[in-house]
């Protein structure tokens, strides 16, 4: 997928975007892996930032198919791993030799990630924590307050019946 299939996919052009760009691809080429038609690949983001988007574009890792994991940590970090060969990198965007005169320009600031070299903007090591298991499928469990579906992990007992999280108040 392209750089510009994925700004159209994510609705704008930013320096988020291409941060992800580049760090799904560091991840990619040194896995030596192709994009994952189903969880061939598992991807742990430690941020909900605009570059997730590309990660998702160039990966196939997403939410939906359970390949896409979601730590809240604030880090410009992805950790991927290939299921197939069994290894994984951890990409860490540090951007320490961005000049400081594009700092504040938006455009500019895409273009320079987009076209720096690797290391002037990231680091690439070997992930050290275990590979994530694959995604469970969960049962549903109805509500008792509002009468809807909800995976049941997601249901408190209230009174001793099911309750949705948010009817569980």
């Amino acid at each position: 997928m392209t750089y510009d299939e994925i700004v159209r996919f994510h609705g704008h052009e930013c320096p988020g975007l291409a941060i992800g760009y580049r760090m799904a691809g560091a991840a990619i080429d040194e896995l030596g892996s192709l994009r994952a038609a189903d969880e061939e690949l598992v991807a742990i983001v430690e941020n909900d930032a605009c570059g997730v988007d590309a990660l998702q574009c160039l990966t196939g890792c997403t939410f939906g198919k359970g390949n896409l994991l979601f730590r809240d940590y604030g880090k410009q970090v992805y950790t991927v791993y290939s299921r197939k060969s069994r290894v994984g990198v951890r990409v860490l965007f540090h951007g320490r030799e961005i000049p400081d005169e594009i700092r504040q320009d938006r455009s500019a600031l895409a273009d320079w990630i987009l076209n720096a070299p690797v290391e002037s903007i990231l680091s690439v090591t070997s992930a050290s924590a275990p590979e994530p298991e694959p995604a469970k499928i969960r049962r549903s469990v109805r509500c008792s307050v509002c009468g809807e579906d909800v995976m049941e992990t997601r249901v408190r007992e209230v009174g001793g019946q099911p309750v949705c999280i948010p009817c569980s108040g």
